[in-house]
């Protein structure tokens, strides 16, 4: 069973990841940061991170029955904006877990994921599936880094989940 202790904490070690990537991502020539790599779908660092936060944030907002998909990358055309969303992203995700009682976060539900589609999850699962796929796109940002030359300097909190 999910608690929102459990998902907290995991969440806010999550964001501890992603926030070394933005600082990191900041110290790079801006271009270098939107830089479209073919290996990854002509994505960049900035495309990556601004997906995995927006992903959170829209997935938070279903489980509140919101339906905002933030695809315009041009509204974060910074490493800085980005931080900002992030911080705001995390801050719901965060008030949402402070709210969620147990029935809450592992009752499966009915819930809107596009007009007119409905579909039932588990809203733990829901969170826990946000958090796996910002760690999945830091493993692909990691690898840009490096093959932009600039890697992200080894340290637990920058490549794996933190143990501490």
């Amino acid at each position: 069973m999910l608690t929102s202790d459990a998902l907290l904490e995991v969440h806010e070690r999550a964001h501890r990841n992603t926030e070394t990537y933005l600082a990191h991502a900041k110290r790079l020539d801006p271009s270098a940061a939107d830089r479209r790599m073919p290996e990854f779908n002509g994505a960049s660092v900035r495309l990556l991170l601004h997906h995995a936060i927006g992903a959170e944030s829209f997935w938070i907002g279903v489980l509140e029955g919101r339906i905002e998909l933030d695809e315009e990358e041009d509204r974060y055309p910074t490493i800085e904006s980005l931080e900002a969303y992030r911080e705001i992203t995390f801050a719901t995700t965060e008030a949402y877990l402070h709210g969620a009682s147990p029935d809450e976060l592992n009752t499966p539900r009915s819930m809107f994921t596009d007009p007119g589609v409905e579909r039932v999850y588990r809203p733990g699962h829901v969170v826990m599936r946000t958090i796996t796929h910002l760690y999945h796109h830091q493993g692909q940002v990691a690898v840009i880094f490096r093959l932009l030359g600039k890697p992200v300097p080894r340290t637990p909190e920058a490549y794996d989940y933190p143990i501490t």
